[in-house]
């Protein structure tokens, strides 16, 4: 289907002037919530995307809804096979990597913690390792999670320099997942172990993102369209908690930002980086689930209070993202409110035609993301995100 948006418009308003333009990009974990909107964008940037991932792991999909499987390589594989990741590598030579491959459920990790630790852990091990092993591979991100913090349920947002941890499986693996990542990132163990070839390795942990075409178990939005559809109660695990709500676009953003940096400036930018919400409101669940029903003209849905479904969940979860602020000028485009009403239109059309093919919206979103970024002088929409620079400096 033809995107409403012309190749040359869209790469206008997609941002970061030419830097993805042509180059190879790997993403793993392409038709997951978040990998298959980075696809997406990184296709309208003008970068040759190969995706590397398992079947789409929910039906329907962001990543199927869009046809993505006709618009980027897409390449079915299982990370724990490294032959297999490695081939890829070997064959498509990728200059950067985008590891997003995951076993994402909080709840799911409390049933399969085995599995979890497996693909969290030596799943990002294989691509670390095959990164390693493939010399035309500069810039690695890997993403954790803003769970990979030792929660402590205070008050105040962590800092990268904070203590990593976890007291369960997904939490705990992703922590793991960033001491992997900083063996490889360390210049000692490249120049051993890399017989010449030098690449950066940086990591990001994002808050709860949300957007269209998420339908992952466990997932709030997820929850309520699902009860929307079905016309019956939503039950609320935690309705108390407060979440870094932020859209996927918010998440994204900062990851592109971060590898730009890195692929202009590679000894600068290294370690670890936080992306969440840099305003100091937040909403608890219910306050939040309630902003979203009240966007989406259906019958009342009621909203029930199940206690018992809050095993694991920590009561306050906050990022501080000053450091991506100061340094890569990034910062969320949207607010809250946008965020919430930008979810609501997308599945509202989704739930409208549910054969409609929406790679015209979720691209339209983007477009309109961007030009909100560049409105406000955020660095990566005005040319200006490869400087890392901060939006007063780059002004």
């Amino acid at each position: 289907m033809k995107s409403a948006l012309s190749a040359n418009s869209t790469a206008t308003l997609s941002g970061y002037a030419d830097l993805y333009r042509g180059k190879r990009v790997l993403v793993t974990g392409h038709t997951g919530f978040k990998g298959s909107w980075l696809s997406l964008w990184l296709s309208h940037l003008g970068a040759e995307v190969i995706g590397y991932s398992t079947e789409p792991p929910t039906t329907p999909s962001h990543f199927i809804v869009c046809g993505l499987e006709t618009k980027v390589t897409d390449l079915r594989g299982d990370l724990l096979e490294f032959e297999a990741l490695r081939s890829v590598f070997t064959e498509y030579r990728p200059e950067i990597v985008f590891h997003l491959a995951a076993q994402p459920i909080v709840r799911q990790a409390y049933e399969q913690p085995r599995e979890t630790f497996l693909v969290n852990v030596m799943g990002t091990v294989n691509v670390l390792e095959a990164a390693r092993q493939t010399d035309s591979v500069r810039t690695l991100l890997v993403v954790t999670s803003d769970k990979c913090y030792r929660n402590a349920e205070w008050d105040w947002p962590y800092r990268e320099i904070d203590q990593l941890g976890g007291f369960e499986p997904y939490g705990a693996s992703k922590a793991c997942a960033e001491l992997a990542a900083a063996v490889y990132q360390d210049p000692q163990f490249q120049e051993v172990a890399n017989a010449g070839h030098t690449f950066s390795v940086v990591t990001a942990r994002a808050g709860n993102v949300i957007g269209g075409g998420d339908w992952a178990r466990d997932r709030i939005v997820t929850d309520i369209v699902h009860a929307i559809h079905a016309g019956r109660p939503l039950h609320l695990r935690y309705p108390r908690a407060t979440r870094p709500w932020q859209h996927v676009l918010d998440a994204l953003s900062g990851y592109l930002s971060l590898v730009a940096a890195v692929e202009t400036a590679p000894t600068s930018f290294g370690g670890a980086w936080n992306f969440g919400p840099v305003t100091s409101v937040s909403l608890d669940v219910e306050t939040f689930v309630r902003s979203f029903l009240q966007r989406w003209p259906a019958p009342a849905t009621e909203i029930l209070i199940d206690a018992a479904g809050a095993a694991g969940e920590h009561r306050v979860l906050q990022l501080d993202s000053s450091k991506a602020v100061s340094r890569l000028g990034w910062e969320p485009a949207w607010d809250i409110d946008r965020t919430i009403e930008a979810s609501v239109q997308w599945y509202r059309a989704y739930e409208c035609n549910r054969d409609a093919d929406m790679y015209d919206l979720s691209s339209s979103q983007i477009a309109e993301y961007t030009e909100t970024a560049k409105s406000r002088g955020i660095a990566w929409s005005t040319g200006c995100a490869a400087s890392g620079r901060s939006k007063s400096e780059a002004r």
